[in-house]
């Protein structure tokens, strides 16, 4: 069994690369994982891809129910890791009727390799039964994040962090770094911050329709953000966003 991963970016079609859309066509199989009524957009989005993919009905499209984190686990790593070993079983469990199917396709929101757990699971299956685990990269919501806004990464010659909302709450700015992107952050968690001197650039659905976009001084822009953020996820029932926290220095001169 051949089982590849494949990035398709923030949602929009266009995102997809050619190797993409040519795993995509070769697929016996397509994993679609369902996230709950809530997130049903997100599901319908990975399907709209694939029609636009697939000239015939050739490629089965399979969807699994996707497993929860058990907030009863106190300590996050053992509560992912438990987490990781549920979504194992549910492939495992979607993929058993159909051992005929050689070439599966999972598609991965952004790119596999930054801030995603589905290689850690794959990982997982190998265990369980022989498979050629393979990789399509894809765009990332930082870059989708830098270009909406027309804006570069790191400064001229310096270099930028990548974090999470709950390392930044619980570890506050790292030292030696002036720009961070944050990602998973479900608490809006640059409030923790003294924005004094800090700059943000935010983006939630980027690429997708309802895209919204904001940017400033962090003082100002900051509550914006956590009113547009709480309101829209209430309507939509779901939110992914992503944001860029540049800090101004005396010897900054260069953006």
């Amino acid at each position: 069994m051949e089982l590849t991963l494949v990035g398709i970016g923030t949602g929009k079609p266009d995102h997809l690369t050619l190797q993409a859309v040519e795993a995509i066509r070769a697929a016996d199989l397509l994993l679609i994982p369902e996230k709950g009524e809530g997130k049903q957009e997100l599901a319908d989005l990975r399907r709209t891809i694939v029609a636009g993919c697939v000239e015939d009905d050739g490629v089965r499209v399979l969807s699994f129910a996707m497993p929860e984190r058990d907030p009863a686990v106190p300590d996050y790593k053992t509560r992912v890791k438990l987490w990781h070993d549920a979504i194992a079983q549910a492939w495992l469990d979607a993929l058993a009727p159909y051992p005929e199917a050689r070439k599966i396709v999972l598609l991965v929101w952004g790119d596999p390799a930054l801030f995603d757990s589905t290689l850690r699971v794959a990982e997982r299956i190998r265990k369980a039964c022989p498979l050629e685990l393979k990789v399509v990269p894809g765009l990332t919501s930082l870059q989708v994040l830098a270009a909406s806004h027309a804006i570069p990464l790191n400064r001229l010659a310096e270099p930028f962090l990548v974090t999470t909302g709950r390392h930044l709450r619980e570890h506050g700015w790292p030292e030696g770094i002036d720009t961070l992107v944050v990602m998973l952050d479900g608490e809006c968690s640059f409030t923790t911050l003294d924005p004094a001197g800090v700059s943000i650039w935010w983006g939630a659905y980027l690429g997708m329709e309802g895209e919204i976009l904001d940017q400033g001084a962090l003082s100002e822009a900051g509550p914006r953000i956590v009113e547009a953020r709480a309101e829209t996820r209430e309507r939509r029932g779901w939110i992914m966003d992503i944001y860029l926290l540049r800090r101004e220095t005396s010897s900054a001169s260069a953006p």
